[in-house]
């Protein structure tokens, strides 16, 4: 054999060069895919496809083939929301103003069970006397009867009529000083039935004003003029705030001796009506045709008698 050319050798280092680097990859990707040694062999499950990675029976790893790659289903797909009408806006309806709730009737300044009534007694007052006395007229009796009830620690009510109150301030004064009740005897004094309501308000608010003025509150206690009423009258009286208030007893005081009562007579008429709550009806003025004063002087008989029957006094505030 005859020797290699320097060309042959160049081309046969080339070619084992060559091959030498095949050989190595070869051989490293032997070793790449080959499972660690002591290490279980990797499966996959046989619906998968081949087992990969398992020694075959002559020690040679097996081929192993790749289970099929199934794309994953594409993700669920929601409805999109109906798109939503903007609101309409427009102006707001006309507010109708609603009317103010009914207000209950003002309450009445006496019970309503004194309504329609001109009281001649105070009902459930017991063993008590009320001792009423009228100013219309002149105040001749009024600081004698005034005295009577104060050293006997006797209150009293007093009804007034608006002109008489007018010209005695001081009566009106004295009589409130000294603790005692007042009440509307009306201004001028009239019959009330010939009276419209138009005049039976004049009369009692003008009463009312003038009182008033002179230092004393008379509502709600009021007295017919003459005790002249009828159901009109007295519902009119009602409608002004006002409670009627009669008398159980006149003592006829006001005839005088000219009219041939004594105060005896006076003191005989009080203690023949006593009852509980009495009311005793009598007068401050004098006769204007003798000028006797027949109720102040009888006064302090009455009240002694009337307490030795067990009886005591009151106002008419009771009836309240």
């Amino acid at each position: 054999m005859s020797p290699l050319s320097a060309k042959d050798r160049r081309i046969w280092a080339a070619l084992l060069a060559a091959a030498l680097v095949i050989g190595l990859a070869v051989w490293g990707m032997v070793l790449l895919s080959a499972p660690p040694a002591g290490g279980p062999a990797t499966s996959v499950s046989p619906s998968a496809g081949a087992i990969t990675g398992v020694p075959s029976s002559t020690g040679a790893p097996a081929t192993a083939t790749a289970p099929a790659t199934t794309p994953p289903p594409p993700a669920e797909r929601l409805p999109s929301p109906a798109p939503t009408a903007p609101p309409v806006v427009g102006p707001e309806p006309p507010v109708t103003p609603q009317p103010p709730p009914p207000q209950p009737p003002p309450a009445a300044p006496f019970p309503r069970a004194l309504l329609g009534q001109d009281i001649e007694a105070i009902p459930g007052a017991g063993r008590v006397v009320a001792l009423t006395f009228d100013a219309g007229a002149n105040s001749a009796a009024l600081p004698s009867i005034l005295n009577t009830l104060a050293r006997a620690g006797v209150p009293a009510s007093f009804f007034l009529t608006g002109s008489w109150a007018a010209a005695n301030p001081a009566g009106v004064s004295a009589i409130v000083a000294s603790g005692h009740r007042v009440g509307n005897h009306s201004m001028t004094h009239p019959g009330f039935t010939g009276l419209s309501d138009a005049g039976i308000a004049a009369e009692i608010q003008g009463a009312q004003q003038a009182i008033l003025a002179a230092g004393a509150d008379p509502a709600p206690l009021f007295r017919f003029p003459f005790g002249e009423r009828d159901a009109r009258t007295i519902a009119a009286v009602n409608n002004l705030g006002y409670v009627p208030v009669r008398w159980t007893v006149d003592t006829l005081g006001w005839k005088g001796t000219s009219g041939g009562i004594s105060a005896q007579q006076v003191a005989d008429r009080v203690l023949a009506a006593l009852r509980p709550g009495e009311i005793v009806l009598m007068h401050i003025g004098s006769n204007p045709d003798d000028g006797s004063t027949l109720d102040a002087d009888a006064l302090p008989h009455i009240i002694d008698r009337v307490r030795q029957a067990g009886y005591g006094f009151v106002t008419l505030d009771s009836l309240l």
